[in-house]
């Protein structure tokens, strides 16, 4: 499996890294094939010219001055000179300059040379070549300390130290671009999310300072124009619930001889302008700030619920675990309102079912109804104000279809998930999630729960 990163500080890392190792592999071969070699092959040569012409001469000498001045050789130079007298193991170690050294030893013998190891009384291995010198076999050894240089080894350190300084700089370089980013990013995401974050700050390269400068300017456009847009319904609904209130009155003190289907079917209207009105309030301060309090799990829903019971709907409550939480009470309790209404309402007369799972870090509440359910390619769209399944805009057969988009926009807003999905046997589960920071479990236990408070002011 191939491993690719995703993120743009990994791609960018990574296409420097593999650069910078391609440029130093490239390096390293050319100084290795025009630069290391030609030295070792040379140096090499001229041992092998040097330890064949001391055999020669050793040879050349009477027996009683041969080791006088094998003895000398090797005060002065270290070459051991000697007649093979057993034989010894060949060479361990891999190194090049080996190679080049038999190598040129076979040149100057003409004969194939093969090096042997032998440990000093002191411990200093020394690396013996047995050849034909006239008449005579001579074995010369070479001590260790003359073969000290490590190319390999040279190498291998250039390399790895060139990766690590090289990575250290892409990083250190890489993140100075992408820090700025990153905080653009996660802030982005909790203004989509409801929250304002605080303004970033204006900082790194010049690019990047503008942009940083426009979205902070964005913010605050965005943050006018949501209070503009409060301000504006705030005052179009008291213009309108002013003469509607005028009419109220006036239906109220027609005589009583006038047509009574007539008188209710005015009034239902005009409630039903009213209730327009509340519902377009509530989507205008939908992302207004709340007090969070302590809220009680099964207080909350048992008070939700009372109001639908009393007006004939069949509410089954299955109690989980009793928790308390730190939240918007307003928020949590419109919501619950909004998605029992829907339920309620679109459940054809069926038992509605509302449940709740308390854990270490979150609560799950479950609003399941058995009416017709809603299409898997429609679950997002219903989220939408003013969206209904049912087309006509009739009140006979749906409300005004803002309450899934009130209970959207104020879970967006805290920071909670809403969905709604398909119950096998048919029907809809409404699922509302609040990931939080402390859940508090028990018998009605009252605490202080501890949780990430989001700034989401309007």
């Amino acid at each position: 499996m191939t491993i690719r990163p995703s993120t743009l500080f990994g791609k960018t890392l990574a296409t420097i890294a593999l650069v910078s190792m391609g440029f130093l592999l490239f390096t390293l071969t050319v100084m290795a094939k025009f630069l290391l070699m030609p030295v070792g092959e040379r140096s090499a040569a001229d041992l092998a010219a040097f330890m064949v012409f001391s055999a020669e001469t050793w040879s050349e000498l009477p027996d009683e001055q041969q080791a006088p001045y094998a003895r000398e050789l090797e005060a002065r130079s270290g070459l051991r000179i000697r007649h093979p007298q057993y034989n010894l193991p060949e060479r361990g170690l891999v190194l090049p300059y080996f190679y080049f050294l038999e190598n040129a030893l076979e040149k100057q013998t003409g004969k194939p040379v093969t090096l042997c190891v032998e440990t000093d009384r002191d411990g200093t291995p020394r690396y013996f070549a047995r050849f034909d010198v006239g008449a005579k076999v001579a074995s010369v050894g070479v001590p260790r300390t003359h073969m000290s240089v490590q190319p390999p080894l040279a190498l291998f350190l250039v390399f790895s130290v060139g990766i690590l300084v090289t990575m250290a700089t892409a990083i250190a370089l890489v993140r100075r671009l992408t820090a700025p980013l990153e905080r653009l990013s996660a802030a982005t995401h909790r203004l989509g999310s409801g929250e304002w974050p605080a303004p970033l700050p204006e900082t790194g390269p010049k690019e990047l300072v503008h942009l940083t400068r426009s979205f902070n300017h964005m913010m605050i456009q965005v943050e006018e124009l949501l209070a503009n847009r409060t301000t504006l319904l705030a005052g179009i609904s008291h213009d309108l619930r002013t003469p509607l209130s005028r009419m109220q009155v006036a239906l109220e003190m027609l005589p009583a001889e006038n047509d009574p289907e007539l008188m209710e079917g005015l009034n239902a209207d005009i409630a039903h302008m009213n209730s327009l009105i509340r519902r377009f309030l509530e989507v205008a301060r939908g992302l207004e700030d709340d007090r969070w309090v302590n809220v009680d799990m099964d207080g909350l829903v048992a008070s939700v619920t009372e109001a639908f019971k009393r007006s004939g709907a069949e509410i089954r409550i299955t109690p989980g675990k009793s928790c308390n939480l730190e939240t918007s009470e307003l928020a949590l309790r419109r919501i619950l309102e909004n998605l029992l209404e829907n339920a309620v309402r679109y459940g054809e007369g069926s038992p509605v079912d509302i449940e709740w799972h308390c854990s270490a870090g979150s609560i799950a509440i479950h609003i399941l109804d058995r009416g017709p359910g809603i299409p898997a390619s429609e679950s997002e769209a219903v989220f939408r104000p003013f969206y209904r399944l049912e087309g006509s805009r009739s009140r006979a057969t749906g409300g005004s279809g803002l309450g899934l988009a009130i209970a959207h926009q104020l879970a967006q807003a805290n920071g909670w998930e809403v969905t709604l999905l398909s119950r096998h046997g048919g029907g809809t589960r409404a699922v509302l999630k609040l990931p939080i920071a402390t859940v508090r479990r028990g018998d009605k236990e009252r605490g202080e729960a501890e949780t990430a408070r989001s700034d989401h002011a309007l």
